[in-house]
């Protein structure tokens, strides 16, 4: 494959993967990630501890799917890089979601949420799989008047 054709693949397996969340379609997510019976896989929800192992990682998925009633990605600041058999992407998600519905209404309150998020892919036979996903919740918006020293 050329530079441009991996890097293709690599975004295609990256927004795969949020569609896959999107549709809370745990049997898709499960086969998004990597699987080689030798390289532990590594998860960080925002607010979780690393959740190491393929059992404990897919496990986090299946246990936010089953009490999300509505997830939406919006992602931006999206960049590619990549080596021979490595790619990192990194980006903004811009979530939007709601919990079980209360009261007889159709759905919970929706919620927005800022996430960074670095999703780290390897190459295999069947593809760009998930090595790793660490995802951080931005707490405050960044600008110019942030240049200040804290305190100041």
């Amino acid at each position: 494959m050329t530079h441009t054709a991996d890097t293709e693949a690599v975004q295609a397996a990256n927004t795969a993967f949020y569609e896959a969340m999107e549709r809370g379609d745990f049997e898709e997510i499960s086969t998004l990630w990597l699987d080689d019976g030798a390289t532990p896989i590594s998860c960080v929800h925002p607010g979780w501890p690393v959740l190491t192992g393929r059992g404990e990682v897919l496990r986090s998925y299946a246990l936010i799917m089953a009490n999300t009633e509505y997830i939406q990605f919006f992602l931006t600041d999206v960049k590619t890089s990549l080596t021979t058999d490595v790619a990192i992407v990194t980006c903004t998600e811009n979530i939007l979601s709601g919990g079980p519905a209360e009261d007889g209404a159709e759905l919970g309150p929706l919620v927005g949420q800022l996430v960074v998020a670095t999703n780290v892919f390897r190459r295999t036979p069947d593809g760009w799989k998930i090595w790793s996903h660490h995802g951080s919740p931005v707490l405050a918006e960044s600008g110019d008047e942030d240049d200040e020293e804290p305190g100041t």
